[in-house]
């Protein structure tokens, strides 16, 4: 059972995380998910009474119970954070969190389309609405194209077309609201200003969203996800395609071909190559089925 007494303090920090730290609705859902696990575990106990020991053992429940080291890492960090301000308040004496660390879990590589099926997806299909059929091929050639996060589209208002179409460049709002600033390929500018002489016929007056959906505003991120998936499944593609693959998929071709880890770095966002250097893999399989294909001594042959 969850302490009533605990909903304030909670309250207040995510508040605080959106109002000041300026978090994203999303990212503020999967705090309070994640806080709102601690408080169910916790039962009875308040905050300020737990311990290392009730921390390891919640944690131990929760691998318990399937989940994953990496999934359990970002529990950790945000009850490690929450206590973090409850102490800076003189709620509780002490960080129980500090020192314990999540088990390890197997590093899965994203997965990335191949530059075929990708060429693939992005083709011009026959689809009953040209109007939405236009927009989803903005929408995708720009993810491609740039290597934007799902809600970073989904967030772009029109004021951004005069430099896509004129200048090659789009501004990004990314996480913890860090601008960053992305080249934008002729295909996909092509692609939006056929989708901009078009916009008017769906949106709504006076809605600022570059991409609306069927009832003229915003679109949702799950209708990007789905008219993906379903113009994937329409041309035949052998994996389930989402949006986040495209950016996969634009960070290690990029990197195939041009090696530049620190601009892809800088494309994507991450504010540590670390995170970028998991790309640096993709890229390791590439080349090993190019020896494995092309190599006269890459594998045995049969003997007769």
């Amino acid at each position: 059972m969850t302490d009533p007494a605990a909903d304030s303090p909670l309250a207040a920090y995510l508040a605080e995380l959106s109002d000041q730290r300026r978090m994203s609705p999303h990212t503020i859902s999967n705090y309070r998910r994640d806080l709102e696990k601690l408080l169910a575990l916790s039962g009875d106990i308040p905050l300020a009474s737990l311990q290392v020991h009730h921390i390891r053992r919640f944690v131990a429940q929760l691998h318990g119970r399937g989940l994953s080291g990496r999934s359990l890492a970002r529990l950790l960090s945000a009850w490690r954070g929450f206590f973090l301000w409850l102490g800076e308040r003189g709620l509780v004496k002490a960080n129980p969190c500090d020192g314990i660390r999540p088990p390890k879990s197997p590093r899965l590589l994203p997965k990335a389309l191949s530059v075929d099926e990708t060429a693939r997806l992005l083709d011009a299909v026959e689809d009953g609405d040209p109007v939405q059929a236009a927009r989803d091929l903005a929408m995708f050639e720009l993810f491609y194209s740039s290597g934007l996060r799902l809600a970073e589209l989904v967030a772009l208002d029109c004021d951004v077309l005069d430099t896509v179409l004129h200048e090659g460049e789009i501004r990004v709002l990314g996480k913890r609201s860090k601008l960053r600033l992305v080249p934008v390929g002729s295909k996909a500018r092509e692609a939006l200003a056929v989708w901009a002489a078009m916009r008017g016929e769906l949106a709504l007056p006076g809605e600022r969203a570059l991409f609306v959906g069927v009832r003229g505003g915003r679109i949702s991120p799950r209708m990007v996800e789905s008219r993906l998936e379903r113009r994937a499944q329409r041309l035949g593609l052998p994996t389930h395609v989402h949006p986040h693959m495209l950016r996969h998929s634009f960070a290690s071709h990029v990197l195939q071909s041009s090696g530049d880890l620190r601009a892809v770095q800088e494309m994507l966002g991450h504010a540590s190559i670390a995170s970028t250097q998991v790309y640096t893999h993709l890229d390791f399989q590439h080349l090993a089925k190019v020896y494995d294909a092309a190599h006269p001594r890459a594998k045995a042959k049969p003997r007769g």
